[in-house]
């Protein structure tokens, strides 16, 4: 049967499988290459974040799209568990609430959704972590303002050089900006370092394993 006229070549499988590959090698250099950058702001924001915790505080964690469920999946393992059988601790992602998001973007402004949380939510002693892959978001942007407001510090995580978000940052900010500019990478380190944090806050609570 011929290809109907018009209508697209399909991808062989040998090209797919090489797409593939050319995403997984990709990823991996990424990660690798990133790690010696990273190190020293992913092991500052660890120790910042166990400090808040232990001190009563909470994280209070926001972002867009893919960065939305980085936040809500951050959120869970701290207040779940990572890896290690721990008290819970307390940690609130603000994408997460239906209501309160759609009252502030219809009677407000949709950057106005995790700024009025901060206001609302944070006390002395929390920390914002900030995710946005191009450091651009109006909405992100705004959290971290109302986070200053309050005297709170930022966890930022950004790429592609930190966009709009890096000249907000204060000294008691830290800022893992992955280098990179692609959306998927940079998600992907995103992710990691998430995992990272936790893996920090498990050892200087509970001690190493």
């Amino acid at each position: 049967m011929n290809r109907q006229e018009g209508a697209p070549a399909r991808a062989s499988p040998e090209s797919v499988s090489q797409r593939i590959a050319a995403h997984f090698e990709e990823s991996a250099n990424l990660k690798l290459s990133a790690s010696s950058v990273l190190s020293a702001p992913i092991e500052r924001a660890g120790r910042l974040l166990a400090a808040s915790l232990r001190a009563g505080g909470k994280a209070l964690a926001c972002g867009n799209g893919g960065s939305a469920a980085d936040a809500q999946h951050f959120a869970a393992e701290l207040v779940n568990r990572f890896e290690r059988e721990r008290a819970p601790l307390a940690a609130i992602a603000l994408t997460t609430d239906s209501s309160t998001l759609t009252s502030i973007a219809n009677d407000y402004a949709y950057e106005q959704v995790f700024a009025k949380q901060v206001q609302a939510l944070a006390r002395a002693g929390d920390v914002l972590i900030a995710i946005s892959t191009s450091g651009n978001s109006p909405s992100i942007l705004a959290a971290i303002r109302a986070a200053h407001d309050a005297s709170l510090p930022v966890v930022a995580l950004t790429g592609n050089a930190g966009g709009k978000m890096a000249p907000l940052l204060s000294g008691q900010d830290v800022h893992v900006c992955v280098p990179h500019k692609k959306t998927a990478r940079i998600q992907e380190v995103h992710l990691l370092v998430l995992h990272c944090l936790c893996d920090i806050i498990d050892l200087e609570m509970l001690g190493s394993s």
